[in-house]
C-alpha cells in the first residue's frame, strides 16, 4: 500500500469491523504486526486491503498462451457486426435533432 493510501485509510476511520479469532491467530497477527512496525488494527486492515485488491485484480487479469492470445486479439480487433436493433436505432434522428 502506498504511503498516501495508507495515510488516507488511517485518517478516515469512521466505521467498526468486529471479528473473533482464536488466541493463537491473534498472537500470530500481533507478532507479525510488531515485525512490520504496525499496530494490530493497522496490520489487519492493510492485509485485508491488499488481499481484497488481489481478488479484484484476479478478476481483471488473465493469461493466455500464444495461440489463444492471437485469437483473443483477433476478436477484439475485428469490426463489430451491428445488430438489427442498432441499425434501427441509428436510422432515426436523436430527439434533440428534430
Amino acid at each position: 500500500m502506498t504511503a498516501a493510501l495508507s495515510n488516507r485509510a488511517r485518517s478516515r476511520r469512521d466505521t467498526t469491523i468486529n471479528l473473533r479469532a482464536s488466541s493463537q491467530t491473534r498472537d500470530t497477527i500481533d507478532r507479525a504486526a510488531a515485525v512490520a512496525g504496525k499496530s494490530r488494527s493497522e496490520f489487519i486492515l492493510e492485509s485485508a486491503q491488499l488481499r481484497a485488491t488481489e481478488i479484484f485484480l484476479d478478476q481483471r487479469r488473465f493469461e493466455l498462451d500464444d495461440k489463444r492470445f492471437k485469437a483473443f486479439m483477433g476478436a477484439l480487433e475485428a469490426p463489430a457486426k451491428p445488430s438489427a436493433e442498432l441499425r434501427n436505432l441509428l436510422a432515426h434522428k436523436a430527439p434533440w435533432e428534430t
